[in-house]
């Protein structure tokens, strides 16, 4: 059920140009006028600057920097995703919270956002660098009818997602890495997604999908040894960011992927993400257990597979291996 806060929002939003009387909003609500100011203090608090004239009634003229799960919601142009946000400013890992809220029974859709992560991290673990007001840390959960198999093309779909959002918002030309990274042509990684499941055998009960991008980082936010392979949004348009826009839009952009996906299948993500991958049709080396070996990578499978191409011609999956992206090993 939406709260009386998000519908004074939506009222507010209406009504940007004049003003919106107390009267009009205390029966819209059914709320007193008293509550009505309460909750206009409460919104002044998130930042919001609010105008109020006697006798006329209250309308919004400022916006605030800040995030908060109002000023995330204001404007927020889905139909699904984020209706539920949940904002920390600091936390362990966004991807913590949300599988607390997820066992919960938290709804499909339900987002999770933080300013700091204390310990965020990526795939197999690795630390994500996550220093407050630098970038955009948050969490999806999602409730999908899918078998549990096709889990992996949702890391994909948000990789597609996301490159559209960076692409679409700063001009530039992000590459996805697979399965889970976006780069740009320097070779400097400014985002990964971390994708986790609860499911039974049949049946997925939750997937939890992180996304890392750093928006508003210099170099000297990082610890010298990351400084070579990481970057930002800043750092590569010489401009700063608002993070509240950047999550809004990755939320639209990340919802219609989604209902194009659900609709329509893989297909269509397929040939976007392998639009923008990284090295496809380029030499790579694979390193296996049992042997090294150069191949081309090809693209992927419709189950998120890496395919290569040996030097013989012929195409096979991969699935695991350590993949020297650069050819820098001996």
């Amino acid at each position: 059920m939406e709260s009386t806060r998000n519908k004074l929002i939506k009222l507010l939003a209406e009504h940007t140009e004049d003003y919106i009387s107390g009267q009009m909003l205390s029966e819209k609500l059914n709320i007193s006028r008293s509550a009505i100011w309460k909750h206009m203090k409460e919104l002044e608090r998130d930042g919001y600057q609010i105008e109020a004239k006697s006798k006329v009634g209250y309308r919004i003229i400022g916006f605030p920097e800040r995030i908060t799960e109002n000023t995330i919601q204001w404007g927020l142009k889905t139909k699904w995703l984020g209706k539920k946000v949940i904002h920390r400013e600091v936390t362990n890992s966004t991807q913590v919270v949300a599988h607390q809220e997820a066992k919960e029974n938290k709804g499909h859709g339900t987002v999770v956002i933080a300013d700091e992560q204390k310990i965020g991290r990526g795939r197999m673990s690795r630390a994500w660098h996550s220093k407050r007001g630098s970038g955009m840390w948050l969490s999806m959960i999602l409730r999908p009818e899918l078998p549990p198999y096709l889990a992996p093309q949702l890391t994909l779909l948000t990789a597609v997602a996301l490159a559209d959002t960076i692409s679409d918002m700063t001009g530039t030309e992000p590459l996805i890495k697979w399965p889970n990274d976006i780069l740009f042509a320097n070779q400097k990684k400014c985002a990964g997604i971390l994708t986790e499941m609860q499911a039974e055998q049949d049946k997925i009960q939750y997937v939890v999908i992180g996304v890392g991008l750093n928006v508003n980082q210099q170099l000297s936010d990082w610890p010298e040894e990351i400084q070579e392979r990481a970057t930002s949004l800043q750092i590569e348009t010489n401009q700063s960011w608002s993070i509240q826009s950047i999550i809004q839009e990755f939320l639209c952009t990340f919802e219609k992927t989604y209902d194009m996906y659900m609709k329509k299948g893989f297909v269509e993500i397929k040939k976007k993400w392998e639009a923008y991958g990284f090295k496809i049709g380029e030499w790579i080396t694979i390193y296996t257990l049992q042997e090294k070996k150069k191949a081309i990578f090809a693209g992927i499978a419709s189950d998120g597979a890496l395919l290569i191409r040996n030097e013989s011609g012929k195409v096979e999956r991969l699935y695991s291996g350590e993949i020297d992206w650069f050819n820098k090993k001996a």
